[in-house]
């Protein structure tokens, strides 16, 4: 379940934040709670991203068998002729 906030985040918003999460828990000097909550945002950032990801594979997907369908059916029209 996505909250209202993770909707309203567009991929490269989210990428940011997650690159920025990914340096704060690698320079260290956080607390052990401030890690795992760091950690838990870059896991709810890395789901936003990968939606954004899937839903365009996705688009690019269906514009390519659209492609290649609207091909066969010009190939098979000039084929009657």
């Amino acid at each position: 379940m996505t909250s209202k906030v993770e909707e309203a985040l567009g991929y490269e918003q989210a990428r940011d934040e997650l690159i920025e999460v990914v340096r704060r828990l690698e320079a260290g000097g956080t607390t052990l709670e401030e890690s795992l909550a760091l950690w838990e945002r870059g896991e709810e950032l890395a789901k936003v991203c990968r939606r954004w990801l899937d839903g365009a594979r996705a688009r690019l997907d269906a514009a390519l068998a659209e492609e290649a369908e609207t091909e066969a059916a010009q190939e098979s029209a000039g084929d009657e002729s």
